[in-house]
């Protein structure tokens, strides 16, 4: 149900969604005797667009969520495992077009094969199913052996978890795969803006991991520069607002150990 209602609430509350919805509900006021309820809306609607093409409002609430973990500067000594969390294989594509197609987020594979021939003798798991509500059948995890022959990795070494739809069932059943001893040292790949919501994920599970946040697209010390695009304004927003609502749905839900998860000793 938590899964169902997730994606529900997304359909509503997604940014482009709710453009379109006012940009409409204006443009059939300005048929009705409410004509000049429709043209402020429309006003609005083309106001917020040209403020979402040039103020860079979600690389702002991105840079926030990317900058929260650190990623790991120098090697560490030992790791006894690593976890790396799905997201960038889109299945549905892959059955309809025959090839392996990756998105956003590969560089989460590209991760997995260089600690994999780093650490030789970690353990490795590769945790992820399917998000989709009407495609559960196609298995993100079913299409990474291929990738990782290609990278030079032997998937023999891989344990592959298809069963999780979201990141709380990403650590769940990780959990359960991998049991981990006390005082062993596991990391976590994903995405940088994903990482909070996904180490309060593993923390609530009872699973203290070492976060390797990859994936970025924000700048940091370095001035972003000045650009004229709705579409990826309102992309990066959009993007935004469903981690967010994502940490405060987890944290209502009893899914993340805090509602904003932060960095340990």
């Amino acid at each position: 149900m938590f899964f169902v209602l997730s994606k529900v609430l997304w359909f509503v509350a997604n940014p482009g969604n709710m453009l379109l919805v006012f940009l409409c509900l204006g443009l059939w006021l300005l048929w009705t005797r409410w004509w000049r309820w429709g043209r402020r809306l429309v006003t609005l609607v083309a106001v917020v667009g040209v403020l979402l093409a040039v103020i860079p409002v979600g690389s702002w609430l991105f840079g926030f969520l990317e900058d929260r973990f650190p990623a790991i500067g120098e090697p560490l000594a030992r790791v006894d495992g690593v976890i790396v969390l799905g997201g960038f294989v889109n299945p549905v594509m892959t059955k309809a077009r025959g090839q392996v197609s990756v998105g956003s987020g590969v560089e989460r594979l590209f991760a997995m094969a260089l600690l994999a021939k780093r650490y030789p003798s970690a353990r490795i798991i590769f945790t992820g199913g399917s998000g989709s509500l009407l495609r559960q059948d196609l298995k993100e995890a079913h299409l990474i052996p291929p990738l990782l022959k290609q990278l030079g990795v032997d998937s023999a070494r891989v344990v592959f978890e298809d069963q999780s739809r979201n990141t709380a069932e990403n650590a769940e059943f990780s959990l359960r795969l991998a049991k981990p001893k006390p005082r062993k040292t596991w990391i976590l790949v994903t995405s940088a803006f994903h990482m909070p919501r996904a180490v309060g994920s593993f923390r609530k599970a009872g699973w203290n991991v070492v976060p390797y946040p990859v994936d970025y697209s924000t700048y940091r010390e370095t001035a972003a520069p000045l650009r004229f695009n709705f579409a990826n304004g309102m992309e990066s927003l959009g993007g935004a607002i469903h981690e967010y609502l994502g940490l405060i749905i987890y944290w209502l839900g009893g899914k993340t150990d805090s509602l904003f998860p932060a960095p340990r000793r």
